[in-house]
Formats: C-alpha cells, structure tokens, sequence
C-alpha cells in the first residue's frame, strides 16, 4: 500500500489573550447585576442565582489558565459578553479563510511546498464561519491552488477525520497532496454567561499537508500507519443552532443555541471509548501501546487526558508522553490535539512512534497511529 505522510505542519494563534482573572471579572460582574435584577424573583424561589466564578475553579476544573481569541473586548464587556467582529463584505476575504491562509503558509514552508503542489483543500472543524460556499474554496483561491475543495464537520474529531479523508484521497490517486486546515473560532458557540462552561473553548487554526512518502521532502515527516474514526450519538453535548431557526421564533436566542454539554456524563462515557480506541488502532498497526512514545490527545480537559493515558498506560503519563497545551490554548476543539502536534514533535528521534486521538460531539472519535521518518533537529 501506498505510504503517505504528514509533510508539513502549521499554526495561527490569534493576537488576543484573555486570563482566566480576566473572565472571571467579566463573567462576575454579569453575575452580580443579573441577581440584582431578579432578586425578587430569587428570594421568591422562582429564579436561582447565579454563582460568582474564580480562576481557582476554572483551572481545578479543566486545567485552563488562559486562551487566546479573535476578539476580546466584546467578550469581557458584562453587558455584552460576545466578540464583536464586525462582517465583512463579500468581496473581501472571511475572517475564517484569513485564519487558515495564515496556518496553511507555515505547513507549506515546513513541508517544502508551494501551492502548486497541492490538488486538495479540506477545512474541517466544529464551527464555520457560513452556510456556503464552502470556505475551502474560498481558501483554495486565496492560496492560488489548483483543483478541489470541500468542508466537513465532526465537531472536535474534525481534523483526524479530515486526515483520513487525506490519506484516502492520496493513496487512491485523486490528489498528489492535501491541505487539512482546522479554523476554530469557537468564541462564536460559547456561552459566556454560563459558569460551568464559560472559560472552555479559545479559537486557532492548524494546518498539515498530507502527501506521498516518494515526493516528500519536509524534514520532519510522520509516516501515517494506521487511522481509525468512530461515532456513536449522544446528545451530551449539543448545539442548536442551524437553518431552521427561523421557523419557530420562540427559540431565536435560546442558550440551546449555544454550546451547552453534560460534562460528567461526558467524562465517564468518552474516556474509556477514547483509551479504547487508542488500543485498538495501536493494535491494528502492529504494534504495542509500550512503543508509544507520545500521544497528542484532544485538548478539552486535563482531567480526561491523565485519565486516558492512565488507563492506557496503567501509570501516571510523564508530561512528554502527553503534552498539553490547553493551558495557555484551551479547547479549540478540532484543532487542539493538531496544536500538541505541530509544537511537539521535532524532538522525537527518527522511528519514534505517536498517536494523534480526537474525540467529542457525536460521540466521535479519531485515532492516527504515526511513525517519524524524517530526520530530528
């Protein structure tokens, strides 16, 4: 079978930052003059209050300190409290599309390729920035490449379901190389007014050019070896929004139509599918979980990740098996365990063994068993 790799890998992070005490601050001051409203209403038991929240409870809950975002001051305004990005005409190219043109010149360097060389562009992630046309078109001419362009969705499994639609289209002959692009503008679906998930998601972009091993010249090149994708439905975690909207105004700014989730049914339900799923596509590579040397997990929560790899490995994971950037990044869903990736990996020796494993919304999980064959720095 044909051996295809990943050539080149990039980021765009956006300029904005924003702490956790600085949402909090935001998120509290909300707070406050929302049970000043309805305090009648609250001391009558009709309405419940709403609980101030800290940096402290943010960061025991989900590992995050901070994450970055295409806009700021629309998030941290208490009346507010959502990016103000204002539209831009049609004639001008999207926020979204800027985002992956941005990440897919960096893949393109560090692969050692042009747009030329590119036949297929495939945005992937949970939140789109339209309907239509399809933002990988609209990246496609941007970036000057030839040939086809789609988008698709998996929520945050989107980039390694992404990567194995890449690795089919190259090993059957329908394109030389592909660009995966994963822009999150995740600021877009987050509730800031709900506590428990007001600090979860932050927005980046990534990009990998994926292509055949005898053409590929990048110096760090990971030769895909086995890739495996899952889905199973739950409602556990929901957003509403979509075309039909419109037909019932009684749900037109609903919280439903936001990013809402079950997060403790969440937890106990996807974990042990994920470790799984992992034990599988290791096995089904032939190869044994002792060889893994690193694994570029979903970054959604620290708690989940120790928890996998712990169930995997039957030990504590020493930090560089399981790099974590949600930290400083926090969950940009799609593209989270594709920033793991991109910032550790040059490292690794020549034969080293990772795996990149994705999983949410849907359920969905993916799962791609990598082996380095380019030279380390």
């Amino acid at each position: 079978m044909k051996k295809v790799v990943i050539s080149g890998s990039g980021l765009f992070t956006p300029p904005n930052a924003i702490s956790n005490e600085e949402l909090v601050v935001a998120f509290n001051a909300y707070a406050e003059q929302s049970n000043a409203d309805n305090a009648a209403a609250i001391a009558a038991g009709e309405v419940a209050a709403i609980e101030p929240s800290s940096a402290a409870f943010i960061e025991k809950a989900s590992g995050i300190k901070s994450r970055y975002v295409m806009e700021k001051s629309g998030i941290l305004d208490p009346v507010r409290m959502t990016a103000s990005i204002p539209e831009r005409p049609d004639e001008s190219i999207s926020v979204q599309a800027e985002m992956c043109v941005a990440a897919a010149h960096q893949a393109l360097d560090r692969a050692g390729r042009v747009a030329a060389d590119i036949d297929m562009v495939l945005v992937a992630c949970s939140n789109l920035q339209r309907a239509y046309p399809a933002m990988a078109v609209e990246v496609q001419e941007a970036l000057g490449v030839e040939g086809y362009g789609f988008d698709m969705n998996v929520a945050c499994s989107s980039a390694t379901f992404a990567i194995q639609t890449a690795l089919a289209a190259v090993r059957s002959g329908q394109a030389r190389a592909v660009l995966v692009l994963n822009p999150e503008i995740t600021s877009g679906h987050l509730n800031f007014r709900d506590r428990d998930s007001h600090f979860i998601f932050g927005d980046a972009c990534t990009a990998l050019v994926i292509e055949g091993a005898e053409t590929a010249k990048g110096r760090h090149q990971f030769e895909i070896l086995e890739s495996k994708l899952k889905t199973k439905f739950s409602n556990n975690i929901r957003n509403n929004f979509g075309f039909m909207n419109r037909f019932d105004e009684a749900g037109i700014g609903q919280p439903d139509k936001l990013f809402r989730q079950q997060g403790r049914k969440v937890f106990k339900e996807v974990c042990p599918m994920a470790a799984e799923m992992i034990r599988q596509t290791v096995a089904d590579a032939g190869l044994g979980i002792e060889q893994v040397s690193r694994y570029w997990l979903h970054q959604a929560n620290l708690s989940m990740n120790l928890l996998i790899t712990r169930m995997l490995l039957g030990r504590e994971a020493q930090p560089e098996e399981a790099p974590v950037i949600l930290d400083t990044y926090a969950n940009t869903s799609s593209a989270g365990s594709i920033i793991a990736f991109h910032k550790h990996q040059d490292d690794l020796p020549e034969g080293a063994l990772g795996v990149i494993c994705s999983f949410g919304a849907g359920y969905s999980i993916g799962c791609v068993v990598l082996r380095k064959i380019g030279a380390a720095a």
